[in-house]
């Protein structure tokens, strides 16, 4: 078939980008209802998870825990300075090491979210087994690596 012709042939509903970011819209337009009760924004709060889950982080590793892109998260993370949530601190032994770390005020933030992100989640996964989000997670995960070495 040429391209032409499965162009003509798209089924939005049969399309997995769309699916896909249809999914995740809705999700995040729920959940954001939750962090903006916050104070927080939800690209904040990813900044809050990742830290909370993997400890301090350089700005590039949080750039790819988040997948916020750089410039974008560095005004992110001043934001969140500002608002006393994190703060970017230097290790001892190396001065131009940067990391940010959450402060108590972004511990107790991420605290009363976690619970509430699970339960996003669990409701987004209804009816699906245990084996069946496990492979979903990971097919995730393999078309954002296909998708992340296309961009590069």
């Amino acid at each position: 078939m040429s391209r032409a012709a499965h162009d003509q042939n798209l089924h939005l509903d049969d399309y997995f980008p769309y699916l896909l970011n249809r999914a995740g819209s809705r999700i995040a337009e729920a959940f954001s209802a939750e962090t903006r009760r916050r104070g927080v924004s939800l690209q904040m709060w990813r900044v809050l998870a990742a830290v909370n889950d993997r400890g301090p982080l350089r700005m590039g590793d949080l750039s790819e825990a988040t997948s916020i892109e750089g410039s974008t998260l560095t005004r992110l993370v001043q934001q969140m300075e500002r608002k006393g949530l994190v703060e970017r601190v230097r290790r001892d032994a190396d001065q131009r090491v940067v990391r940010v770390v959450r402060t108590e005020a972004g511990r107790r933030i991420a605290a009363e979210l976690i619970p509430l992100a699970m339960d996003y989640e669990a409701r987004a996964l209804e009816g699906l087994g245990a084996e069946d989000v496990a492979r979903l997670k990971t097919l995730l995960r393999q078309v954002y690596a296909n998708m992340d070495r296309q961009a590069r």
